[in-house]
């Protein structure tokens, strides 16, 4: 006659007190690193729109000088689609704003050159076109100075 065994399979309480200091352990490891890998994306990102845009900004005013009237776009010909930019701006990534703001002649000079956020908090991006400059337009430490 077999006797009926009880059983009993399971974790201890230790042994998931254990595997959660782990699992913290490595969590407090990766997560410093993915932050960083986000900033570096988002600066990435800027970088690159803010060279798109000034490559069509170049490319307009090299058209214009040719035809005998050189001047950077004004502020209507860059947010028309197809006038300088064929797509539309993307999204600032530090703000998720694709505006663009007139500075009207606001940019300051000095060592370094800065550029100023034409809005409190910031919105997007910011163009003078009276010198052709375009930025982010971001109080974001160190955004504005690209």
């Amino acid at each position: 006659m077999k006797r009926a065994s009880v059983l009993r399979r399971g974790f201890t309480l230790i042994e998931l007190i254990a595997v959660v200091v782990i699992l913290a352990i490595l969590a407090g490891v990766a997560l410093p690193k993915y932050f960083d890998y986000a900033a570096q994306a988002k600066t990435s990102s800027t970088k690159g729109t803010l060279g798109g845009v000034r490559a069509g900004l170049a490319n307009f005013y090299a058209n214009a000088a040719i035809s005998g009237a050189a001047a950077y776009p004004t502020y209507a010909e860059l947010t028309t689609l197809g006038t300088v930019m064929q797509e539309q701006l993307p999204d600032n990534p530090y703000n998720d704003d694709n505006s663009v703001l007139d500075a009207d002649g606001t940019w300051v000079a000095g060592p370094p050159v800065v550029q100023p956020v034409v809005v409190v908090g910031g919105e997007g991006w910011a163009y003078d076109e009276t010198a052709g400059k375009f930025w982010a337009n971001t109080n974001t430490l160190g955004e504005n100075d690209w």
